[in-house]
């Protein structure tokens, strides 16, 4: 719901986190596992970029799939993240709509 995703960016961190998602190639170095851009990004790069723990990269991360704006991906031990671009579409036609 629309008051959800809002709260999802209400964070800087978190919409920092999608702005890099929008070209994981330009903003990540290579991984070993995981295609940046089929799989997403591993949580210990995002967490790297943002200066933070992972644990509190995962919270933010987890804040950004609850509100539908991320999806993730398991590969192995690690949890790889991506932006739902389908999900961001409709999230700005449904605010436009509101307001």
């Amino acid at each position: 719901d629309t008051l959800s995703v809002l709260r999802a960016l209400a964070s800087p961190k978190r919409l920092q986190v999608l702005e890099w998602l929008r070209d994981p190639v330009a903003n990540f170095p290579p991984q070993r596992d995981g295609d940046l851009v089929s799989d997403g990004v591993c949580v210990i790069f995002i967490a790297d970029k943002l200066g933070v723990a992972q644990p509190t990269a995962t919270a933010h991360l987890q804040t950004l799939a609850r509100a539908g704006l991320v999806t993730s991906k398991r590969i192995g031990q690690w949890t790889f993240y991506k932006r739902d671009e389908r999900a961001i579409r409709a999230f700005k036609r449904q605010l436009r709509e509101d307001l």
